[in-house]
Parts: C-alpha cells; sequence; structure tokens
C-alpha cells in the first residue's frame, strides 16, 4: 500500500540487542528513531488528527507549541502537510540541525531569550507561549505535557510488540513529558499486569522530586516541572544518571549496538543493560529508544566537547547505587519509586 508521509509515522522496527557478555535475559528495542523525524511524530500525529477530528483544530487554523527537540519537529511534519501554519517556541539549547529541519519544513521558530527565576528554560518558553496564543486566539496548542493524546499515541507501540514478541516483562524508557513511557507501559500493564515499570531521567531533573539543575547538559529527559503526563502510579522503579554517563553510554550504544542514537537513547540502554544481568533470564526486557545521534554529532559524538565540559570519555560507569528515598544525585543512582511511594503518597502527584 502507497502511504503519505503522516501514514509512515509508527512503522519503526524491533529489534533485539546483542546486550552484555553478562546479560542473562533477552533486550529488545524499538527503534523510534526511525519515525521520519523522531518519536514524538507519533504524539503530534495522534494529537493533532484527534483535534481535527473533534473540532477542536479548525481548518487552516495556526498551531503553537513550546519544544526544543523532536516533538516540533512531529509537529511541524503532521501540522504544516495538514495545512496548517506551525509556530514552534524554543529556547537556545536548540541545535542547528533541529533549527535547520524546523525552516526547511517551514515552521516559524521564535526563541526566549532567558529562563526566568522559577521553572527553568520549560517556564520561560510557555510564558512565551501564553503571549503568542493571546495574539492568535484562533490557534491550537498541543500541550504535550498533559495532553492524554500524548500517552495514548503509544498504546499502538505497545500492541505492535506485544503481536511480536508476546507480553514484555519489563520496560525501561525515559521520562520528559512522560507520555512515551507512560502511555506504552500502561497498555502494557493491561496485557500483563505484572510488569515492571523502569524510568529512566537526567541528574538534576525535577520530574521525580530531585532539585532542579536547568544547566544540565542532557537533552531529550529531564524536565524542570512535574509533567501531568507522568503516571507516577505505574513506575516501579527509576534511574538517574549524571551527564557524563549518560554520554558515555551513548557513544557505547553506538560502538557495540551500531546504533547511532541520542543520549536518551544511551540512558535507557544503559540501564537495560544493567538490568539484563540482574533478572531471571525467561525475563523479556523492552527499551524505547527515541532519538537519532544526528542532532548531537558535533557535541556528545566529538571528544572536544567532553574536555570542554571536563568530562571523562570512554568512561563506562556499570555499577549504579541504590538510594533509599529520594535525594539529589551525583552520580547513577536508582529507587525502588514502588516502595517509596508507599510511604511518601502526599507527596506523589497523581
Amino acid at each position: 500500500m502507497v502511504m503519505t508521509m503522516v501514514d509512515l509515522i509508527g512503522k519503526t522496527p524491533l529489534i533485539q540487542l546483542k546486550g552484555n557478555v553478562n546479560g542473562l535475559a533477552p533486550v529488545y528495542a524499538k527503534l523510534e528513531m526511525y519515525n521520519p523525524f523522531g518519536m514524538k511524530d507519533r504524539v503530534a500525529k495522534q494529537i493533532i488528527l484527534e483535534a481535527k477530528r473533534s473540532g477542536i483544530l479548525k481548518e487552516g487554523a495556526p498551531i503553537i507549541e513550546s519544544s526544543s527537540g523532536t516533538l516540533a519537529l512531529g509537529v511541524a511534519l503532521v501540522g504544516s502537510y495538514l495545512g496548517h501554519e506551525v509556530h514552534i517556541i524554543t529556547d537556545p539549547r536548540i541545535d542547528s540541525l533541529t533549527h535547520t529541519k524546523l525552516k526547511a519544513l517551514g515552521a516559524t521558530i521564535h526563541v526566549v531569550e532567558k529562563m526566568g527565576p522559577t521553572g527553568g528554560w520549560q517556564q520561560a518558553r510557555l510564558n512565551a507561549l501564553y503571549e503568542m496564543l493571546e495574539q492568535h486566539p484562533d490557534a491550537f496548542w498541543p500541550k504535550q505535557y498533559e495532553n492524554p493524546q500524548n500517552p495514548l499515541a503509544y498504546h499502538e507501540l505497545a500492541d505492535s510488540v506485544v503481536d511480536e514478541i508476546g507480553n514484555v516483562d519489563i520496560v525501561v524508557g525515559a521520562v520528559g513529558s512522560g507520555g512515551s513511557l507512560c502511555g506504552t507501559a500502561g497498555r502494557l500493564k493491561e496485557l500483563n499486569p505484572d510488569l515492571k515499570v523502569v524510568a529512566v531521567d537526567a541528574a538534576g531533573s525535577s520530574i521525580f522530586f530531585q532539585e532542579d539543575k536547568p544547566k544540565r547538559l542532557q537533552g531529550g529527559l529531564g524536565n524542570s516541572l512535574q509533567p501531568k503526563n507522568v503516571n507516577y502510579s505505574i513506575i516501579d522503579e527509576v534511574h538517574w544518571l549524571n551527564d557524563e554517563e549518560a554520554f558515555n553510554w551513548t557513544i557505547e550504544l553506538s560502538r557495540h549496538e551500531k546504533i547511532f542514537a541520542g543520549n536518551s537513547s544511551g540512558s535507557v540502554y544503559a540501564v537495560a543493560n544493567w538490568l539484563s544481568s540482574h533478572v531471571d533470564p525467561s525475563m523479556k526486557i523492552l527499551c524505547v529508544f527515541p532519538d537519532r545521534g544526528d542532532r548531537y554529532y558535533t557535541t556528545i559524538y566529538q571528544e572536544a566537547f567532553f574536555t570542554e565540559h571536563r568530562l571523562t570519555p570512554y568512561s563506562l560507569n556499570d555499577q549504579p547505587e541504590e538510594v533509599a528515598t529520594i535525594q539529589n544525585t551525583e552520580k547513577w543512582s536508582y529507587l525502588n519509586f514502588k516502595q517509596w511511594k508507599c510511604s511518601n503518597e502526599e507527596a506523589v502527584i497523581y
């Protein structure tokens, strides 16, 4: 069947990783970077098509969204393909490749100049977005951080995985807006109530109640806010990796598995790789790789970048430290989040 560019979204491969010599359980990777522009093409497609179907997005109305990465590309692809003017509000962290792609797709790009006193770059972008919505009252805002269509977009991903390998025992995913992991895990949990859900975050991200460090170098995962699409109730374990660890594991993913990806994928790979040596060999581990390495080719794939930021290249930490409670972490640490939730219910947003 001949497809359009919008139809192509979601037709991504599932592979089994080589894994490490000590790995026991098989690790499968859903290569979401093989969507036209990345994983969040799924989200853009789901949100925009549903908004048009329901009448929220009027014919020819502009679309305005806040993004510094792959969602911007998905919105530009789907929105402009369907005849809508697309405005992307971003910040100085946007890489030149993404900026170039957005321009080529016909999006109008608005770069905020500085962070406010709270909320990091995400809040600064949202403030600019609110101002633009006042100027364009007919505009549609996809609201990736809270729109329920974001996690719903990943039900199709979960179903396709189960069709290929059967029920999954452990799912590992990076968390930014919360949509991909929580949407995939929510659907997989309907099929296997014993599913273990492992979230991967950046050290210095406030998603799981650490102190926010807006100057962290990792992109694509982590957040300065607690997005409404993070379903804390289904998450069993959280891992935090620092910049050096995330970047080195990204390079290892390319070297060992031949997958040229971004640091979200690299961090997920590190955790899934470690888990494979610590669980029953009969268990099936699924990890979701969201991002290609293209936008990082001048940064984390260059030794000069490591030198500039005083990071040690080729240093693989494969021994995460277990912590008993939420605390600011400086190196790869993990927490039994399910257990922590039981004694800290008042601290968790559902």
